[in-house]
């Protein structure tokens, strides 16, 4: 048994049943961070889609950015989102903008004291999170400042 940041019993995220954000998980096994990009215009977007957020072309696909970003704001939370939470708080979430990729926003766990000081323009790497004892396994995208 792995620890993991936050308790075991929450839902386990799966890729999209159209498979549109299947490459984001995956790469997210092989610690990276794979984000949709157009190559058409040049525009990163993020969540996925079919077509581009920007300009509409369909020429959408997966490409690397670095494990890093900047934090743009965050929620300190006290109270339970789930029951299997009832015993953990407080933990912090973050969004994270990705500089590398025109600034689209990802969220995730900041990690380390939950009380600790969080200033919004500080640089965060990414921390992924295995869950390789799970069925299927899978990886999350934590954060831990830099």
């Amino acid at each position: 048994m792995t620890d993991y940041y936050l308790a075991t019993g929450l839902p386990q995220p799966n890729p999209a049943p159209d498979g549109l954000d299947a490459p984001y998980w995956q790469g997210l096994q092989d610690e990276k961070i794979l984000l949709q990009s157009c190559t058409d215009c040049h525009k990163w977007q993020w969540g996925p889609e079919w077509i581009c957020h920007h300009c509409h072309s369909e020429q959408v696909t997966f490409a690397e950015v670095p494990p890093q970003g900047i934090i743009y704001s965050y929620e300190r939370v006290w109270h339970p989102v789930h029951p299997a939470l009832k015993e953990q708080g407080p933990y912090i979430i973050v969004l994270v903008e990705i500089p590398a990729a025109d600034n689209v926003r990802l969220v995730g766990n900041l990690l380390g004291d939950p009380q600790q000081p969080v200033v919004i323009g500080s640089t965060v790497l990414a921390k992924f999170e295995h869950h390789n004892d799970s069925q299927p396994p899978f990886t999350l995208l934590q954060w831990r400042t830099g």
